[in-house]
């Protein structure tokens, strides 16, 4: 399982839609061998099906697939936006961090979405994610934060 790994981050990415901020996201996973292209394209295809129910509280998204849609491994990765976007979530937009999630399996699903939350529970790291210039900076910031 890897979560928020230097090689899966990407800050202040210069994107204009919901779904390059999502294929952003996606490719980083697929960068790290943890899911296959066609992810991306599944989890593009249920924000066209169901809406930005990803978008969980303000500036924040996580879009995600389901396993059967290539997942091979378990991580997240993460993308701050230059510039917030509008995904369609009249309480949360505009979203300027995406967390792009990759669950091999239901139970790995909860554990990568409490250490998600644990982060996002800390109004400071929300504001450190959104300052983020270095991705040096990550590792520091979830070093004290347990699910």
């Amino acid at each position: 399982m890897k979560f928020l790994e230097h090689g899966l981050l990407q800050l202040k990415a210069d994107v204009t839609s919901p779904e390059a901020a999502i294929r952003c996201a996606g490719g980083l996973l697929v960068a790290n061998g943890l899911v296959d292209e066609r992810y991306i394209d599944a989890m593009i295809a249920s924000y066209h099906t169901n809406g930005a129910y990803f978008v969980i509280a303000p500036h924040i998204a996580i879009p995600h697939a389901r396993p059967e849609d290539g997942a091979r491994e378990s991580g997240v990765s993460f993308v701050s936006l230059a510039h917030p976007i509008a995904f369609g979530s009249s309480a949360n937009d505009p979203v300027d961090l995406v967390f792009g999630l990759a669950a091999h399996s239901g139970s790995e699903h909860l554990k990568l979405i409490q250490r998600i939350v644990a982060l996002l529970n800390d109004a400071r790291c929300v504001e450190a994610l959104r300052a983020m210039d270095n991705p040096i900076e990550m590792e520091s910031l979830i070093k004290g934060v347990r699910a």
